[in-house]
Order: structure tokens, then C-alpha cells, then sequence
């Protein structure tokens, strides 16, 4: 097996504190990594880098752990630009435009899906992202579940089951049969392909007892729950998330002092991921990542990708976001679009730059990784290495 040394790295963030300056980013300044295979087989400084089979001169470039983005909704069809064009022209977003998505899903083939969701694949790698997680619910009945997760699965190992994303159409004056449908007949065909579950805790879509409902049935089922909560109003979705040891709780935009410090207390166990891509297309209330972060929360930051509230693949345009309208610094935003996103995965092999991790990571066209908050929206991002390949 071959190696490679990327080396004349002008800054290089590990996410580990003992590799670096002592800091969460673990920076090392002149520095190099050594790739075998698909695994970092080497971090330190350039100078004491071992021979490799072959060398990539970062020409003093940062270089970053790839971007961990651990929630997304990339298959779907159509598009709801006139949804869009009417929030930015003064109507409110509610849950009710995923209906517009489904109809457009269910009448689109396998392969028209599937070459949409590897689009939006290839995009989001050109801007760093090495891992992501992506959900059904564009289907809501049991055979597009089922393809939808099929068609992920293709792609990643992080696969969630998301049938309960609204009340399906086919169902709308019998909201509990559908949950009887999420929590039988669906849940058996699409549990094979998923490793999550999820539910759109939320007004419009699913109350705190149906979600509980769903979730538990996801669980038997072997399926480890996360949750969409507390995105467009107060409700149950965080203190649930907590209760049922959920991997994340993701949105969190409107929280009480109680969600709060339940998620301090299960800072271990169950992540804040915060999405700003939502907030930024449907001109709503920003999270308050300072309130979190100050509290003890592990947080995540995430795209959100979806057609109808956050159709952005570009993890360093969340990390702006969050730093100007937030309250993160450069570095919790960064720390969290990495090694946040892997914690909000249950994994310890990405999101970081150690040895023996997966070799994920990103190049920048800058000395340092707080450019990606100083010049937004400028494609920063020149090389990306995924499981020790180059690929863009």
C-alpha cells in the first residue's frame, strides 16, 4: 500500500488538544500529514515528517479535517423556487411545502434521484465535505421510503429513516394511522437500509407523544434515534431527544432555559446541531450558539440541505453564518462543522487529523482556517483527500 505526505502545510488543525497547541483545533503551525491507504498513518511538524511514496506540497496552505455533515435530505425531486421567492417576498415558512417535494418524489424514477443525489454530492465535496448523513421523507408512503433509503445507501454508511417528516397527504384526516404505518409496515421495509431514525418533532408535523412513539418503535427495530426539534417553536422535541439518549437534536432554535441545561447535562450523549442554512432562507429567529456553547452543549453545525427551507451543500457558508449571526468564533464553528458533526454520528474516526483516523481532509487557499469565516462565500477550498483519495 502506497503513502503519501502532504507536507509544507502552513496550519494545520488535528481537532486533538495533545497532537497541537493545547487548544480543541490541536493547531500545528508548519506542518505535515502522511497518508497509508485510507487511514493518517502521521501528523507533526514538516520538518520531522517521514519518507512517503509520493508528496503533495501544500505550498503553505491550511489544511482541515473534512467537513462532517450530519444532516441533510439530498433525495428528493423537483424544486420549490416559488416557495422561496414568496418567503423572501414577505409569507412565513410552515412544514406544509415538504408536500410540494413529495408529489415531485414520488413521481421521479430511481435513477432521476439518485443522479440528483450524487450531484449534490460531487458539490458538496468541492467545498470540503468528506461525510455525510442524508434522510427519506419525500416519499411517506412504504415502497418510496424504502427506495429512497435504498438509493442512500448506495452512497453512505449514514442512512436515516425519516417517514415521519409530516403526516403523509394519503393520511391527512388519519394522523394515527400513519404513525401506525411509520411504526409497522414502513419501519420493517426500511430499517435493512438505515442506521437512524428521525422525527419532525414539531407543530404541523408531529407531536411530542407521536414522536415518542416513533422513535421507541425505531429503536426496537435497532435504529438509533435523532430528532428534528425545537425548530420553529417551543415544544417537547429536546427534552424527548434527552429522555430517549437521541444522538442529536437538531435545529434548536427556540429553547427554554430547561432544554438548555438538559442538554448540558447530556453534553455526552446527545448533541445540539444547529443549522443556520434554515434561518438564513426563511428569515427566522438564528440560534443561540453562545447560550449553548456557555452552558456546557456539544454542538454540531450542519447544512440542512433540503429543496424547500436550506438548499445550500457549502459547510464553510454555515460556518459564516454561525460566527456572524450566532455568536460562535472561528474556531468553535470549525471544531463543530468537523469534529461536531462526527460527534452528532456516534463516530470517532472522522472529524479529526490523528492516526489511525480516516484519511478526510481539505486544503484551503488560505493561511489559516479562520478565513473561512473572514472571506465568505469565496470557494476556499483547492484540494480534498476522502478515505486517502484525492478528489478534487
Amino acid at each position: 500500500m502506497s503513502t503519501t505526505a502532504i507536507t509544507n502545510i502552513g496550519s494545520l488543525v488535528t481537532n486533538d488538544p495533545a497532537l497541537g497547541d493545547g487548544t480543541p483545533l490541536g493547531l500545528i503551525q508548519d506542518a505535515a500529514v502522511v497518508i497509508d491507504g485510507d487511514r493518517v498513518a502521521w501528523v507533526g511538524p514538516a520538518d520531522k515528517a517521514p519518507a512517503a511514496d509520493a508528496v503533495h506540497d501544500a505550498q503553505g496552505r491550511a489544511a482541515i479535517p473534512g467537513f462532517v455533515d450530519s444532516h441533510s435530505h439530498l433525495v428528493f425531486a423537483g424544486d420549490r423556487t416559488a416557495e422561496f421567492n414568496a418567503r423572501m417576498s414577505g409569507h412565513s415558512y410552515s412544514a406544509g411545502g415538504i408536500r410540494t417535494t413529495v408529489a415531485a418524489t414520488r413521481a421521479a424514477s430511481d435513477a432521476a434521484l439518485e443522479a440528483n443525489l450524487v450531484r449534490h454530492l460531487h458539490e458538496a465535496r468541492r467545498q470540503g465535505t468528506t461525510t455525510f448523513e442524508t434522510k427519506s421523507g419525500y416519499g411517506l408512503t412504504v415502497q418510496d421510503e424504502a427506495r429512497a433509503l435504498r438509493i442512500a445507501a448506495a452512497h453512505t454508511e449514514e442512512v436515516t429513516y425519516l417517514g415521519a417528516h409530516i403526516v403523509s397527504p394519503d393520511y391527512a384526516d388519519d394522523p394515527a394511522g400513519y404513525v401506525d404505518l411509520v411504526t409497522g409496515e414502513m419501519l420493517t421495509a426500511c430499517a435493512p437500509y438505515a442506521r437512524w431514525v428521525d422525527v419532525f418533532c414539531e407543530k404541523g408535523a408531529f407531536d411530542g407523544d407521536q414522536a415518542r412513539a416513533i422513535l421507541t418503535a425505531g429503536a426496537a427495530a435497532g435504529l438509533i434515534p435523532r430528532v428534528h426539534a425545537n425548530q420553529l417553536s417551543y415544544g417537547p422535541g429536546v427534552q424527548l431527544a434527552v429522555e430517549l439518549e437521541a444522538a442529536s437534536a437538531d435545529h434548536c432554535t427556540h429553547l427554554t432555559d430547561a432544554d438548555v441545561d438538559a442538554l448540558a447535562q447530556a453534553a455526552g450523549t446527545t448533541v445540539a446541531t444547529l443549522l443556520p442554512g434554515a434561518e438564513f432562507s426563511t428569515r427566522a429567529q438564528w440560534p443561540d450558539a453562545r447560550r449553548l456553547l456557555d452552558a456546557g452543549v456539544t454542538v454540531a453545525l450542519s447544512t440542512d440541505c433540503n429543496p424547500g427551507s436550506s438548499y445550500t451543500s457549502s459547510m464553510p457558508f454555515c460556518i459564516a453564518l454561525a460566527v456572524r449571526d450566532m455568536g460562535m468564533t472561528p474556531d468553535e464553528a470549525l471544531w463543530a462543522a468537523t469534529a461536531g458533526g462526527a460527534r452528532a454520528l456516534r463516530r470517532t474516526d472522522i472529524g479529526v487529523l490523528t492516526p489511525g483516523a480516516r484519511a478526510d481532509l481539505a486544503l484551503l487557499d488560505a493561511p489559516s482556517h479562520v478565513h473561512l469565516a473572514y472571506r465568505p462565500g469565496v470557494p476556499l477550498v483547492s484540494a480534498v483527500w476522502q478515505k486517502g483519495l484525492k478528489t478534487a
